[in-house]
């Protein structure tokens, strides 16, 4: 306000953006998601086996409780990139729903098909059946500065079609999922982002899409000012790999690191801080077959610089499988180079794909596809025993469950799974219309549900 005293309103307003024509322009591809999940039944009671241990006078407290399911509402934004009704989102708004509607500016509203889901870059992709739809087009997020104006339209708190503005206000930040893995480089803003806004387009001033957004931080549940998005440049290679082959393949080097401080800089003839300090190399892995060792810094990977450690997953993970690259690294303060062959990660979602009906027999009893798991994961997780889930059906008793792809099933009822013949065995044998308790692997920490098949 004192500035704007002291030059003239016309030069004030001359300094601020003119946000109206790039609003009107692509409100209309924003939309609004709501989804529905049925809420689990919830139960109890001993196995049957425990059950003649308990007195007649105490066993009705043991008596399993069932209450009616009620849904559970929840939503979201997203915005459309094709006219044929392909549309982004993110895939915490749509994790677990069994019913997704999309809605647009002019109130039509169409039920959403899953097309794919990608819980690493927390990315999905819809469709609906509609032509002639309103579009945005992607701009590209590498372009983006610090201090350059963004603006976002969503529907924060489920009031449709908000926008709000601000800028950038750094690039590249890191932020761990709940699976500990750190793959998105974030886009952190001021914007006012807030709960309905998560899957919403972030725009460039030349109405181009740049980011998504995905996350706020804050302690109140409304926004404070920190804000972050998806940028586009990951974004769109991944919904390129939803529409395309159904799956989103991510390189692995297979080595575990840490940010390198002033003295270790020093001590390794660095000059300065930078690089990823490598603290575990596992065995069998592309860093060890090309001779990255514990104790070398990477300072580059194809090309790239590595500035902190957190971007050297950034950007392993977006070279595709089987690619050999250069990596530069200092070792006992000599430079080197190495060639690496990039690995697959293993263990990515597989997509649940929903475009047509699945067959009943997909998954088995519980929907779940599962197979071996491979070594290089068991190195990874510590995990000796279980199965692998490769495909989580929607709809059938894993999905509800809250399983998903990349788990490892280690229980079912009161019995360890080692293997698929154990699997197949005692998915057979399990009583229907029971809660029974399932364990299982998560990014190697073990988790306790419950799961029941209705039969």
């Amino acid at each position: 306000m004192t500035l704007c005293l002291l030059i003239s309103a016309s030069a004030c307003a001359r300094e601020l953006p003119e946000l109206t024509s790039l609003i009107e322009q692509n409100s209309p591809a924003v939309v609004k998601i709501n989804t529905m999940e049925r809420s689990r039944v919830n139960g109890g009671g001993l196995p049957p086996q425990y059950q003649q241990e308990i007195p007649d006078i105490f066993r009705h407290l043991l008596e399993p409780r069932r209450r009616e399911q009620r849904p559970v509402a929840s939503m979201g934004s997203g915005f459309i990139i094709s006219k044929d009704g392909y549309v982004v989102t993110n895939n915490h708004v749509v994790d677990g729903a069994d019913e997704v509607v999309v809605t647009l500016t002019d109130r039509r509203e169409y039920e959403a098909k899953v097309i794919g889901t990608d819980q690493r870059s927390d990315l999905a992709l819809l469709k609906i059946d509609a032509e002639d739809l309103p579009t945005v087009g992607w701009g590209d997020s590498d372009d983006l500065k610090v201090g350059e104006w963004v603006v976002a339209i969503g529907s924060p708190f489920g009031l449709d079609y908000s926008a709000s503005a601000g800028i950038i206000s750094a690039m590249g930040r890191s932020i761990p999922n709940e699976s500990r893995e750190n793959y998105v480089p974030f886009i952190q803003t001021d914007v006012a982002i807030n709960p309905g806004n998560s899957g919403g387009p972030l725009f460039n001033m030349d109405g181009q899409v740049v980011g998504i957004n995905s996350q706020i931080y804050t302690r109140s549940g409304g926004s404070i000012g920190l804000s972050f998005a998806i940028p586009s440049s990951l974004a769109r290679d991944v919904v390129a790999q939803l529409r395309e082959k159904g799956r989103v393949d991510r390189g692995r080097l297979g080595v575990g690191i840490q940010d390198v401080d002033r003295n270790l800089a020093t001590a390794m003839g660095l000059g300065k801080p930078r690089g990823a300090l490598v603290a575990q190399v596992e065995a069998g892995s592309p860093a060890a077959e090309a001779g990255i060792r514990v104790g070398d810094i990477i300072t580059r990977f194809d090309g790239q610089k590595i500035v902190v450690f957190g971007d050297l997953p950034h950007i392993v993970g977006q070279t595709p499988p089987g690619r050999e690259v250069s990596v530069e690294l200092m070792r006992e303060g000599e430079r080197k180079k190495v060639r690496v062959k990039v690995g697959a990660l293993e263990g990515a979602e597989e997509v649940q794909q929903t475009s047509s009906a699945p067959s009943p027999d997909v998954g088995g009893r519980l929907g779940l596809v599962t197979s071996e798991i491979p070594d290089t994961l068991k190195q990874r997780w510590g995990v000796d025993t279980g199965v692998l889930v490769k495909q989580v059906v929607p709809g059938k008793p894993g999905a509800k469950a809250g399983l998903r792809s990349g788990d490892i099933v280690a229980q079912l009822g009161f019995d360890e799974v080692e293997n698929m013949e154990d699997y197949d065995k005692v998915v057979k044998e399990l009583p229907g219309g029971e809660l029974l308790p399932i364990r299982f692997f998560r990014a190697g920490q073990p988790t306790f549900r419950t799961i029941q098949i209705d039969e």
